[in-house]
């Protein structure tokens, strides 16, 4: 069964102990949103978004990708990673998976969100990930960026590999994907 990682980490509103604009010290740390009474700024501290793609190639199979660094090391994934400023959703997931795989999308079709939580730097901060389900185009200039992968697997997924992945979200956007591939949608 799917065991999320335990999270040490500081969440995010616990680590805003002074105010970003004016330096006043924070009473009441891991208050959301923050509010600085010297100088009233408020700051909501939502989710940022993230991007995965459920890449499926011409015989069905799905694109896993096993991280080859934290968090999640060594757990399979999907390609996909953080929205740039001034980047949309879509052109984030272009980005990303060619970045990581070199393949370039030739459709891309919007699947779910979720919620997760992503601990990097001692830091906890809440993240919407976004998923599609994506065509390649040729396969010919795949290749993994070795720096975040070390494998790669086009598969039909199992429960070992549900129960190995690195998010859950992850892992529900991959049931998702088998639910609605096996109704035919």
């Amino acid at each position: 069964m799917f065991e999320r990682p335990a999270m040490t980490d500081l969440p995010i509103e616990d680590s805003y102990r002074f105010c970003p604009r004016c330096g006043h010290a924070h009473d009441s740390v891991g208050q959301i949103p923050f509010h600085c009474e010297s100088c009233q700024m408020t700051l909501y501290l939502g989710p940022v978004a993230a991007v995965g793609g459920l890449i499926v190639n011409d015989s069905g199979e799905l694109l896993l990708v096993r991280r080859a660094r934290n968090p999640g090391l060594g757990q399979w994934g999907l390609p996909g990673g953080f929205v740039d400023r001034n980047e949309s959703v879509e052109e984030a997931l272009r980005r990303e998976v060619h970045e990581e795989t070199k393949l370039t999308l030739r459709e891309t079709q919007y699947l779910m969100s979720r919620p997760n939580q992503y601990c990097y730097g001692g830091v906890t901060a809440p993240v919407i990930d976004v998923f599609f389900q994506c065509r390649p185009g040729s396969l010919d200039s795949f290749a993994l960026d070795d720096d975040e992968l070390d494998h790669h697997l086009w598969v039909r997924p199992t429960r070992d590999h549900l129960d190995n992945m690195a998010f859950e979200s992850n892992r529900l956007a991959v049931e998702a994907w088998l639910k609605s591939s096996a109704a035919g949608l």
